[in-house]
């Protein structure tokens, strides 16, 4: 298969099958063009093996391997949703736990500049395979932990992270610009997504809706 059929897509990775599960998630409530078009046109087939890659379009988390999944693609659109809607666009956004690096691909479409980390190397490396395959050169990937965040590139507009903690780590509160927001899930067994607001009177939280992640754990991993 050639480069070209191989990021189109055929039968189950079609763009007919995109098309179907970018009406899924406007019928559960997504409603910014411009996330629902990069959900669109990003295939998300690329970033699963390939035995899972006919699945890839189902509204569902699937394994990447390593005990981590590619998350579900409604929260990838609103987690996505939640960082840039009524704003302009955001110019730095850090993500933590980028995986296969899907949420990676998709926050390129919107935001200036990505950095991503993401702590077990074998993921790290295939991201950057697909960030190099779809030529999504405004993507920086660093093999990295999460909790301490990427000082030397911050502050940022925006920071989004696909693992809970239990708490709203210190260090990514202080990365965060003026204005910026913070994008994640928090907790152990019950988790709610979270979104932290960094205002002039302080931070400010808002609570969306529940979840399920895997947990945000420390240190590195190489395998």
């Amino acid at each position: 298969m050639s480069r070209s059929a191989q990021i189109s897509g055929i039968g189950m990775t079609s763009q007919r099958t995109r098309e179907r599960l970018v009406q899924r998630l406007v019928d559960q409530g997504i409603t910014n063009i411009a996330v629902l078009e990069v959900m669109r046109n990003v295939p998300r087939h690329l970033f699963l093996d390939e035995a899972m890659a006919h699945r890839a379009y189902e509204d569902t988390a699937l394994p990447i391997g390593y005990q981590q999944t590619l998350s579900q693609p409604y929260i990838v659109a609103r987690m996505t949703e939640l960082l840039v809607e009524g704003r302009e666009r955001p110019a730095r956004v850090l993500e933590i736990g980028s995986g296969s690096g899907y949420q990676s691909a998709v926050l390129s479409g919107l935001v200036d500049e990505v950095y991503a980390l993401e702590r077990i190397k074998p993921l790290l490396m295939a991201g950057r395979k697909r960030m190099r395959q779809l030529k999504l050169r405004n993507v920086q990937m660093r093999h990295g932990d999460g909790y301490d965040g990427w000082a030397a590139q911050a502050p940022f507009d925006g920071i989004l992270a696909a693992a809970a903690p239990e708490q709203i780590p210190r260090l990514l509160l202080e990365q965060l610009a003026p204005g910026g927001r913070l994008v994640l899930p928090v907790g152990q067994r019950e988790q709610t997504l979270v979104v932290i607001e960094h205002t002039e009177q302080g931070f400010v939280r808002r609570d969306v809706e529940p979840v399920r992640f895997v947990p945000l754990i420390p240190g590195l991993g190489n395998s």
